[in-house]
């Protein structure tokens, strides 16, 4: 860990310029409280830095919460072995999983299904109490449970050190979720601009809390987190089901693991409540499981925090990017990104250049600087990869 300020410390060993610049930015808000924590895997972002941990009084940042609220992961750890499914070509496995779950921006489900159907109630249920409608950011919000998104979401079939085979999968709010982000963001920003509010950068905007705006914010934002949460377990079902029938036997679960890395808490650190937002990084409170993804071909991680105070409890989220999507697509080839998946069933395209390994940081570097962060209980290494274009 490196303090490079009273209002910021991190625990990245790579970190460009602009990143540091922008985080730098951040942490000079007014209401920072104690200081903002940057994680191994920090990179640039829209407003705030992607991989920062943002603790503040009396007012939150909609931006340094980000557009997908609630994106996070979740894996499930099966009764199967590699061999089971090694002994085969699991090529009808990814094209299974591929027409049980939408994939890529835009796709969500034709019909409503049996399994979502209570995930549905409750999240009706919760929006009742919220005083809202979620209909009123995306008419088709019913329909968005169960879908995957495209970008760096990914459905995997894994095996940990023991051969053990795991199913993980990263995914967040979908489309009401962005719509309820940007929303409050643009609320943010017209408040700024009618009270002459200073700002280093318009995404900087805040709520403070006590306005009828912040509450609001609260209650979208925690309906939208939770969305997230049962996205996430509807499409794990569904994966579970998938390999349960190619492998001819049901999943049982030996341990479910489901987390955001997108969100905000009201939490109590150094003597103070404060609302931490944290954009792209994980709680990771003394012995909480938690889940930290390498890029497409690479190692994930299930770890356990440790609790650490300067880092708010918190560690990163995965391997944080090092070169732009656009600049991936100028650098990279097809046959790179080939000879990077070599051994793991995915779909072969160029859609995915932008997701090659070398364009995000080596995840063995982002464990190594998260050491005093968490202990890693187990190594995962993919077998199937699904993503969306």
């Amino acid at each position: 860990m490196e303090r490079l300020s009273n209002r910021l410390l991190s625990w990245a060993s790579i970190l460009d310029e602009l990143t540091l610049e922008q985080a730098r930015v951040s942490s000079q808000m007014p209401f920072i409280h104690p200081h903002l924590a940057l994680m191994p895997d920090a990179h640039l972002g829209k407003g705030a830095t992607v991989g920062s941990v943002i603790p503040t009084l009396g007012a939150i940042m909609p931006a340094a919460v980000g557009v997908d609220i609630g994106c996070g992961m979740i894996a499930v750890r099966t009764q199967f072995s590699r061999d089971r499914l090694t002994a085969r070509s699991l090529a009808p496995l990814r094209e299974q999983i591929e027409r049980a779950i939408p994939l890529s921006a835009g796709h969500a489900n034709r019909k409503v299904v049996a399994t979502a159907e209570p995930r549905i109630a409750e999240l009706e249920r919760m929006a009742e109490e919220a005083a809202f409608d979620p209909a009123s950011y995306a008419r088709n919000w019913r329909l968005q449970l169960g879908s995957l998104g495209s970008g760096n979401h990914f459905i995997e079939v894994s095996v940990d050190e023991t051969d053990a085979v795991w199913m993980f999968l990263h995914s967040g709010s979908r489309g009401v979720g962005n719509r309820i982000a940007t929303h409050h963001i643009a609320v943010a920003q017209q408040i700024a601009k009618q009270e002459r509010i200073e700002l280093p950068h318009r995404d900087l905007a805040y709520l403070s809390e006590g306005t009828d705006q912040f509450d609001r914010y609260i209650r979208e934002l925690r309906w939208a987190q939770h969305f997230a949460l049962l996205n996430r377990e509807e499409m794990m079902d569904r994966v579970a089901r998938q390999l349960g029938e190619f492998l001819g036997e049901p999943v049982v679960e030996h341990e479910r693991i489901n987390c955001h890395h997108n969100f905000t808490e009201k939490e109590t650190h150094f003597g103070e409540e404060v609302w931490v937002s944290r954009k792209g990084a994980i709680r990771a409170d003394a012995g909480r499981p938690g889940l930290i993804p390498g890029s497409m071909g690479t190692a994930s991680y299930v770890v356990e925090g440790l609790g650490n105070p300067l880092s708010l409890n918190s560690s990163p989220h995965g391997a944080g990017r090092e070169y732009s999507r656009s600049a991936a697509r100028r650098l990279f080839t097809r046959e790179q990104l080939r000879e990077a998946m070599a051994g793991i069933e995915y779909r072969d395209t160029d859609a995915f250049l932008d997701e090659i390994p070398a364009a995000y940081k080596p995840i063995d570097r982002v464990m190594a600087d998260a050491a005093d962060l968490v202990s890693v209980r187990h190594t995962l290494r993919q077998l199937v990869n699904v993503k969306g274009d």
